[in-house]
């Protein structure tokens, strides 16, 4: 365990980069895997979750390689030719890697084993087992339909029209790359949108795909038998990465940060929308499109926020970044309100739970419901914990152990995150970042 302390600094100034889109790096090797020929990836996020799934698609046999200079080049071994993974794929902390590749085995005639660390082995398969398991594929799952499981693969697969139970892009992405090997039109129902990455880059890599809308809900389609065609595909920054320096640079008094080449998708930018709706100054210069996604780079001055009720319905645009939002509301003046969050209590950690008793610990004023928080803002006055600070149990989570740093850059005692490793499965170089914005 790496446990720090991080106490209030000086604004944050100049620019500085994130690191590639984890939903995006995900896909990219996986797609380019199955693709026929040779695809490159620049701007890959190389964090452990991400170098998860590149081992487990080298084990169903694509050829992926990465150059010194940080171009990775990926020979794909072809939809319908997965090779059968010699031993169990360890997934560490992703429950994408894991959900996605099990989408991916569905329809496959091979058996494969997936393994997690023991956050991810509490998280919940049953999703996505459910779905697959009426498209033909059969499984073994532990206790609870959680990690270990084994998943013997259906050929041919059977198409199915599956109505999402619960708004998630991993159930959602599941079905459709199941449906990539499966005869015929598979088809996923989503009553409220989630994030497309798989749509967009599916399309990208030559997929057919049809998006249309029926009583108010999306329809996708997917056409089986699919033969993706290789591509070069550059990741945009991460926004829920961007989304610690957003708030960092909103409330540090004194802060104007350039945040450059964050991914700017519309299921994917609530957090931005929010910060605006508190009185955020936040703007996108040089937007533009990079292989079907809009990216710009972010200016972000310090601003004083105001307490909103959080609208419910633009969680899943945003389901990562609340434990940051969070943060920013404890600076704002009055009262913010969150609801509808449920999904965040069966994340890495309890995210509500946690949260809240590690901003009480800071000083802030949080009350738990059963399915979000209010939070009492300070009116951008720092953060007064106990005068020997705040000691917080991040839970193994990474986003709260960055989104308690970025209190800590507000409070006036300091926070102490009790372990930071876990910051590594997703933003690798946050520390070395903070250091160099708030020089």
């Amino acid at each position: 365990m790496t446990s720090h302390t991080f106490v209030h600094q000086g604004p944050l100034t100049g620019a500085i980069n994130v690191p590639g889109d984890k939903s995006i790096s995900h896909r990219s090797l996986m797609f380019a895997g199955l693709a026929v020929g040779r695809s490159t990836i620049h701007g890959l996020l190389e964090g452990e979750d991400v170098l998860s799934t590149a081992a487990a698609m080298r084990a169903f046999g694509a050829q992926i390689t990465r150059g010194d200079d940080g171009t990775w080049t990926v020979d794909g071994v072809g939809v319908g030719s997965l090779l059968e993974p010699r031993q169990a794929l360890d997934m560490g902390n992703s429950g994408t890697s894991t959900r996605l590749l099990m989408g991916l085995v569905a329809s496959h005639p091979i058996t494969a084993t997936f393994i997690g660390d023991a956050s991810l082995s509490g998280r919940p398969m049953k999703r996505v087992i459910d779905p697959l398991s009426l498209m033909g594929a059969s499984f073994e799952a532990s206790a609870g339909g959680t990690l270990p499981l084994m998943l013997r693969g259906a050929s041919p697969a059977v198409p199915i029209t599956y109505r999402l139970p619960v708004a998630s892009a991993q159930v959602k992405s599941a079905v459709l790359l199941a449906g990539l090997n499966t005869p015929g039109i598979t088809r996923v129902i989503e009553p409220v949108p989630t994030r497309d990455h798989t749509e967009r880059m599916l399309t990208g890599f030559g997929v057919k795909l049809e998006v249309g809308a029926e009583n108010g809900e999306a329809v996708i389609g997917i056409h089986g038998e699919a033969e993706l065609r290789p591509m070069d595909v550059v990741v945009p920054g991460d926004p829920s990465s961007a989304a610690f320096f957003m708030v960092a640079a909103s409330i540090v008094p004194g802060s104007d940060l350039t945040i450059r080449n964050v991914g700017l998708n519309p299921t994917r930018a609530g957090l931005l929308q929010v910060l605006r709706q508190m009185g955020a100054d936040i703007e996108e210069v040089d937007a533009r499109e990079v292989g079907g996604e809009p990216v710009a780079d972010l200016r972000v001055r310090h601003a004083q926020l105001s307490g909103i009720d959080v609208d419910p319905a633009i969680a899943p645009a945003m389901i990562d970044e609340f434990p940051v939002l969070f943060v920013a509301a404890a600076l704002a003046s009055g009262t913010t309100r969150t609801t509808g969050l449920e999904e965040l209590r069966v994340k890495e950690s309890d995210r509500l739970a946690t949260m809240a008793a590690a901003l009480q610990l800071a000083g802030a004023r949080v009350e738990e419901h059963e399915d979000g928080l209010t939070i009492h803002g300070t009116g951008d006055d720092p953060l007064t914990g106990t005068p020997e600070g705040a000691n917080v149990a991040t839970r193994l989570d990474h986003r709260i152990a960055m989104s308690m740093a970025v209190a800590g850059l507000v409070s006036r005692n300091g926070v102490s995150v009790d372990d930071t490793s876990p910051i590594n499965t997703s933003f690798p170089t946050f520390m070395g970042l903070l250091d160099e914005a708030a020089r």
